[in-house]
């Protein structure tokens, strides 16, 4: 997996309408720089689209870093918060600003606070979106400077309008200046702002040598500034605890949104999908509710037409075989499943044994014969032969416990 490294030229650099080229490297897991150059960023559409994070590098005089005593809040109550903590210190309205703070400074209350101009960051992040990118960082440029302690470290682009100095004071603290590509009047503001501390100065190799002589001809006394090639290995250590990160703040920090996008046609596919399914479980439910109904209404008017003086009605159809068999008995016809049918056909199926004299006691309980079996008077075989003539007469013989048989009415006959 590779993340790609874009140092964004200054607003106004771009804003002049000169063609800006911004320089970029390519970075595998192990820091590596796999390649590097400088093109502009509608050229980079490839490569933003194959590496697995972008991070872009926003010039230093298009971020201000506040230093804000944030009182202890919840992170949801702090982003509330956070415009009016940096009203005072912002000019213009901080709804149209990114408001992104870092974390607590030496355990106090004191939180750096970046702040930079929202219109022009969403139509960063929307071109960065647009060519492909999975996941995006915004991290101010000056804190993405290599720091020694005690010392002040700087770095230089030339562009067509001038030159961009970045410079990071301490581990929270940086700026930056748009100034007219004059190398000297350059040194003397980097030397202005960096005091009596020690400076290192990263250039291209072709500034190099051009502010090489200038920094050897420095007065007596002054603190000396260090030249050094601007390389990328810098930037890319130093990104890696760089805080705070503006892409949060935009809603852009990772991809979130558009993998969404991605899914938006195919969840709503599949929402519309299960609404015709559940509308159709409903549909079915209700048509056959609707035939239970009619099911019902027809039993109950079988039932009076055949019992007209019955008026309580609760279940028609056990009713119906309760007045069945009341009948049938008032007629004196057994039903299947009274003690003398029971009796009667197991009577009959012990006609088949040579020894009939098997029974201990008979007990009639829950519509079923329970024979009790004498010891060691019935085999395997005598059982499957009474089991099979009792099948014969639509009875069921099934051991209930050892010696114990019960016989009932067998499944799906009538009683």
């Amino acid at each position: 997996m590779t993340t790609l490294f874009i140092r964004y030229p200054a607003k106004a650099s771009i804003d002049s309408g000169a063609a800006q080229a911004c320089p970029f490297a390519l970075v595998g897991d192990g820091g590596n720089v796999l390649q590097q150059g400088a093109s502009p960023l509608g050229s980079l559409a490839d490569m933003v689209a194959s590496a697995r994070r972008v991070t872009l590098l926003l010039a230093a005089p298009d971020v201000t870093l506040l230093r804000v005593s944030v009182p202890p809040l919840s992170p949801a109550r702090l982003k509330a918060a956070l415009p009016a903590l940096v009203e005072e210190h912002v000019l213009g309205d901080p709804a149209d600003c990114v408001l992104a703070v870092g974390p607590a400074l030496d355990g106090g209350a004191e939180r750096t606070v970046a702040v930079a101009q929202r219109a022009w960051l969403e139509v960063l992040v929307k071109a960065l979106q647009a060519q492909g990118a999975h996941s995006i960082a915004l991290l101010p440029a000056q804190l993405c400077l290599p720091l020694q302690p005690g010392a002040v470290s700087a770095a230089l682009s030339s562009n067509d309008g001038g030159c961009e100095l970045t410079l990071r004071q301490s581990q929270t603290d940086g700026l930056g200046l748009a100034l007219p590509a004059q190398p000297e009047a350059v040194l003397q503001t980097l030397r202005a702002l960096a005091g009596d501390s020690p400076v290192t100065l990263y250039l291209s190799a072709a500034e190099l040598r051009r502010y090489e002589a200038l920094a050897f001809a420095q007065p007596a006394g002054q603190p000396a500034i260090t030249l050094q090639e601007d390389q990328w290995a810098h930037w890319i250590a130093a990104s890696r605890t760089a805080a705070p990160d503006l892409a949060a703040a935009v809603g852009a920090s990772g991809t979130a949104a558009r993998q969404w996008q991605r899914w938006r046609w195919p969840l709503r596919l599949a929402v519309l999908a299960l609404a015709v399914n559940v509308a159709g479980m409903n549909i079915e439910w209700l048509r056959m509710k609707r035939e239970a109904g009619q099911v019902q209404q027809s039993m109950l008017q079988i039932f009076k037409a055949a019992y007209p003086r019955e008026t309580v009605i609760l279940d028609p159809a056990a009713q119906m075989r309760k007045n069945i068999a009341a009948a049938r008995a008032d007629s004196g016809a057994l039903a299947g499943d009274e003690f003398g049918a029971l009796s009667a056909a197991f009577g009959e199926a012990l006609n088949g044994l040579p020894n009939r004299n098997i029974i201990a006691s008979l007990e009639y309980r829950e519509r079923a014969l329970q024979v009790k079996i004498k010891p060691n008077t019935v085999d395997a075989a005598a059982m499957g032969q009474i089991r099979a003539a009792l099948a014969a007469r639509k009875l069921d013989l099934s051991e209930a416990a050892p010696g114990v048989w019960k016989i009932r009415v067998g499944t799906g006959s009538k009683a």
